[in-house]
């Protein structure tokens, strides 16, 4: 059986995520075998395994982290919001239906033999379990019927970790709050306190860290420096949403819908020296990019509505006229076509204008697709010429299938398994596709930096690119050290091996 222990936070935000990542590097790095966990996890930005099934992209990180290859068990349940009071709800991969929150709240503690079955397959294959919370564990109103939290614990027999977030302000009140509102059993498996994100001299924060422990008596394990590492974030928190300034020499805009998913898809576009990649919401924010993005969304025609009563469609087919380039990738592509017919009420139902920048019509169905894919693009004219038969990696996951009228030309021919297909489309310079991680490989981003530097009239040829899967792997080791250095180890391995 394999040792637990749990992290949870005071708040969103607070830093479970990292730090639940950076145990698992440590952990690694230490010579066992561990992986992460979080038994239900909401969240736009997810994964498809090689078995084609859905997860959250947090755990993905920590798997990474881990040095193991991402699983399904390690987020039995997935929650992908459609709306401010229902989302789409995802168990062992695949898709169980749509819910409101009120029927999700009564049905949950009927997935528990869900939760166990994939905590117990990890618990017999590795020497640890890091697991990961939810928000708060001290949300009074939903603690009754809790499967992420202390209910998570209890089932595991975790000992827990309560990370703050200092950054904010609050952290001593948040921390003592939190510990007061558990239940009496609930307080005594929180074994340390951890303050994250400090900036600034120890010596003054230390009488804090003595009488937060006076108050609380529970011991703090460390204190975290907020940290200069680059680490997939999770979801709408994101800092990189708040980056709005124009430095580099190709500045190239994603538009951050109001339901945007897997945001992380253009990361690697962020690595490529002499390019600026920004996320904008409004037409003032748009500005005049080299390239315009449309991400994937959990709800296309909702959020092709958004799009069109901003005006930033109107901005965005004005950049088209120009001979710019518009890349749409899913929900995003999906939105390019002319357009899209919801017979199932999959999402909003009925039909719907699309942007008619690529002449093809979208069908809702109500089976998903979930599939790892590999493949290259075709042979790209345009803006985009370079990336000709440049091979690419990555998964598709969508409700709706695509289909080209009149002069469409196909953008990538792609594998699954031992099936080939065409995929996506482009006409002029606006290209369009379902696979999330298409700019993931070097080779991508290379090609796709090199055309728009030569749009404008620049030289690429002595711009140095970097080795993404090196880097993210310095990123994780270099997370590992922050927090080693941060954390009480000694402590933690006590921790461990005592349990709860």
């Amino acid at each position: 059986m394999a040792k637990s222990i749990m992290i949870q936070g005071t708040m969103s935000n607070a830093g479970k995520s990292i730090v639940a990542a950076a145990l698992c590097r440590i952990f690694k790095q230490d010579g066992y075998k561990v992986a992460p966990f979080k038994s239900q996890n909401m969240a736009l930005n997810s994964y498809i395994t090689s078995e084609g099934l859905e997860m959250g992209r947090a755990q993905v990180v920590q798997a990474e982290a881990a040095g193991i290859e991402p699983s399904v068990l390690m987020n039995p349940i997935l929650l992908k919001p459609t709306n401010d009071t229902g989302s789409q709800v995802i168990v062992n991969g695949e898709v169980l239906g749509n819910m409101s929150a009120v029927d999700y709240f009564k049905k949950k503690k009927e997935l528990i033999p869900h939760i166990m079955k994939a905590y117990e397959k990890l618990d017999n294959e590795y020497d640890i379990i890091v697991l990961e919370g939810a928000g708060s564990p001290a949300e009074i109103n939903l603690k009754s019927e809790d499967i992420v939290n202390m209910g998570m614990a209890k089932l595991a027999k975790a000992p827990v970790l309560l990370v703050g977030d200092i950054d904010r302000g609050g952290v001593f009140a948040s921390l003592a709050g939190t510990l007061m509102l558990l239940e009496e059993d609930e307080r005594n498996m929180v074994k340390g306190i951890i303050v994250n994100k400090f900036r600034g001299d120890k010596a003054i924060l230390q009488p804090g860290l003595d009488m937060i422990e006076n108050i609380t008596k529970v011991k703090v394990a460390g204190t975290i420096p907020y940290m200069n590492v680059d680490i997939d974030d999770e979801d709408s928190l994101s800092d990189r949403f708040h980056r709005s300034d124009i430095k580099g020499l190709v500045d190239i805009a994603v538009i951050r819908l109001p339901r945007i998913s897997n945001f992380t898809d253009f990361t690697p576009l962020e690595y490529i020296p002499g390019v600026n990649l920004r996320y904008v919401k409004s037409t003032r924010e748009l500005k005049n990019p080299d390239m315009i993005i449309i991400p994937g969304t959990k709800n296309t025609m909702g959020d092709l509505l958004w799009l069109r009563q901003s005006g930033l469609e109107a901005a965005i087919l004005k950049h088209a006229s120009s001979g710019k380039v518009v890349f749409g990738v899913c929900g995003g592509y999906q939105m390019l076509g002319e357009v899209l017919s919801d017979p199932h009420g999959v999402e909003d139902g009925g039909e719907m204008k699309g942007m008619g920048l690529l002449p093809i019509r979208t069908v809702f169905e109500q089976s998903k697709t979930r599939t790892q894919v590999n493949g290259e693009f075709n042979k790209v004219t345009g803006p985009l010429e370079g990336l000709a038969g440049v091979a690419f990696e990555g998964y598709e996951i969508h409700m709706g299938k695509s289909y080209p009228l009149g002069d469409a030309l196909h953008l990538t021919t792609i594998r699954q398994r031992d099936n080939e297909a065409e995929e996506g489309n482009f006409k002029d310079n606006i290209y369009g596709s379902y696979v999330h991680g298409i700019f993931d490989k070097e080779e991508v981003t290379k090609a796709i930096a090199i055309c728009l530097f030569r749009n404008k009239g620049l030289d690429y040829s002595e711009v140095d690119s970097i080795d993404i899967k090196e880097y993210k792997e310095k990123q994780y080791d270099l997370l590992a050290d922050y927090v080693r250095e941060s954390l009480d180890m000694e402590y933690i391995y006590k921790i461990l091996d005592e349990g709860m």
